[in-house]
């Protein structure tokens, strides 16, 4: 398995160095930001065992470019940074700074164990984060942007400078700078719309003037990259627009996410290029393995992926019109411009039953990009097992679930039982047993239905002045055996913490989810 692993990997590495001496080809570079700018998504955070789960994933996708982290943010993002550059081999690691000589220090420190290691620093460069962010004038920024440029050369050959808020900044104004930084040595110039405010149209004529009117680029010195935000949901149309006028480089993430309403999405860049092959530009991704990295983002970070999502999305291959069933049953492509297999997506699963023993489980995770095993493997094994004796099937959804839900194991507090009572014209009762630190507790209460009174219960032992802020129930596929998801917000001494559980019992998946928020608490 390993061996053919490295094989998988060597041929990465061949395809790429291959493509890169084609002068021929035209080379679109993969930026995969999800373990940067996609993990600044409220309650999303990964550890670092997770961030290296996801960066094995990325390199085996084909991305170009893994930004790991902000290493001077916290010492947990320089951690995650450094032990990314052990794990992966192929992509270039890059880390982010501000234009700020100690920020770029702690990036190289960072950077120290990778093979192909990239410095990406900027400065903001629209009229109003120059006058209310910096206070600054616009040569002022200039100068800014190419001293810290220099700086972080002294350090690494490879150096991406970002143009923060470039979308609204003067095209004439921005040329300036971009030709500025590439003269000072930047192999790479972001033209972030970070507000998501621009057209198509408005964006891909912003590419299209800098490529016209800085000589740099024009000469191959440097390559602009495209970081576009979907507020107005149009981050994919777009980063397209701007690789049709010439940008090659893409910044995205798994799924799209990211701050706000998300990044301009992996999968739907790859694919959009892929089914309109006479466009002539190439990446390196193998686009079999977008779906089950698209799972496993999903399932390690707490975030669905909505049923109608192009590309990954539960119903992007259904077909439920009578007229689209026949179409695609006589002739697929009637109404399918894509094949699902191309995106990794199998029909031929094997179906998860209570007699399913941990191969075929641990084969369905390896299959939706989650690889375990050992004791964790078991773990999620015997959470399997109490699922299937509720259930006739268990779907990839499930599992994906078990596997993120196990790692509650090491919490202080844990729910070790609850019973509710309710019904019509009846007051909900719930009896609640929690283990705190080994220590066992229990308490009961009613309430106005039967989540508030198990939570009211609950409040009974935890007696902290605590306010839900946020509940979300999602079910998570079709039958009424499935398994629910639940998000909650939880606000406790000024500060708002994330929670997250899942159960076939919806008052069960809410009890868990307060106190995946209540061990969070500092």
């Amino acid at each position: 398995m390993a061996f053919c692993s490295l094989i998988r990997i060597f041929a990465v590495c061949w395809v790429k160095v291959f493509k890169k001496k084609d002068i021929m080809s035209d080379r679109l570079y993969v930026f995969d930001t999800t373990l940067r700018d996609g993990e600044q998504v409220p309650g999303c955070q990964l550890n670092t065992v997770e961030k290296i789960e996801v960066a094995r994933q990325l390199e085996l996708l084909g991305v170009d470019v893994i930004e790991a982290g902000f290493p001077i943010s916290s010492p947990g993002d320089f951690n995650s940074v450094v032990e990314i550059s052990k794990a992966v081999t192929w992509p270039t690691i890059c880390a982010l700074t501000r234009a700020v000589e100690k920020d770029i220090d702690v990036a190289n420190d960072a950077l120290q164990y990778a093979k192909h290691k990239r410095i990406h620093t900027g400065i903001g460069t629209s009229e109003s984060h120059i006058k209310y962010k910096f206070n600054a004038t616009p040569e002022e920024i200039i100068e800014r942007a190419v001293r810290a440029v220099k700086y972080a050369k002294r350090y690494v050959e490879d150096v991406e400078f970002y143009a923060e808020d470039a979308g609204r900044t003067d095209n004439e104004y921005l040329a300036r700078v971009v030709e500025a930084v590439v003269k000072a040595g930047a192999t790479v110039v972001n033209i972030p719309d970070t507000t998501g405010f621009r057209l198509p149209g408005e964006y891909g004529e912003k590419i299209k003037y800098l490529m016209e009117h800085v000589d740099g680029l024009s000469a191959g010195k440097a390559i602009l990259s495209t970081h576009c935000h979907n507020d107005l949901g149009m981050a994919t149309a777009n980063t397209l627009a701007g690789v049709l006028n010439g940008a090659r480089q893409v910044e995205v993430t798994i799924n799209g996410i990211g701050e706000r309403a998300g990044n301009t999405s992996l999968e739907e860049v790859t694919m959009a290029l892929k089914t309109h092959p006479y466009l002539n530009i190439d990446t390196n991704i193998n686009t079999t393995k977008i779906f089950p990295i698209s799972r496993m983002v999903s399932s390690l970070m707490n975030m669905p992926v909505q049923p109608n999502k192009a590309v990954v999305g539960r119903n992007a291959f259904a077909h439920s019109s009578g007229i689209h069933q026949d179409g695609v049953l006589k002739d697929a492509s009637t109404y399918e411009i894509m094949n699902p297999k191309d995106v990794g997506i199998d029909d031929n699963a094997i179906v998860l039953t209570a007699r399913s023993g941990r191969a075929a489980l641990k084969h369905r995770l390896h299959v939706n990009g989650v690889d375990i095993d050992g004791e964790r493997l078991d773990t999620v094994y015997e959470a399997f097992l109490r699922l299937a004796d509720r259930k006739k099937e268990v779907t990839d959804d499930d599992i994906l679930v078990l596997a993120g839900a196990d790692r509650s194991a090491s919490h202080a507090i844990k729910l070790d039982y609850l019973q509710v009572t309710t019904g019509m014209g009846v007051k909900s009762v719930a009896a609640i047993g929690l283990s705190i630190s080994g220590e066992k507790f229990e308490a009961s209460a009613s309430g106005n239905g039967p989540v508030d009174a198990a939570i009211k219960a609950l409040k009974v032992i935890i007696r902290r002045q605590m306010t839900l802020r946020e509940f979300t129930i999602q079910a998570i596929s079709k039958g009424s055996d499935d398994v629910g998801k639940v998000h909650m917000q939880v606000e406790y001494d000024g500060r708002v913490y994330y929670g997250f559980g899942a159960n076939t019992d919806i008052v069960t998946a809410s009890v868990e989810a307060y106190i995946d928020c209540i061990n969070k608490f500092k």
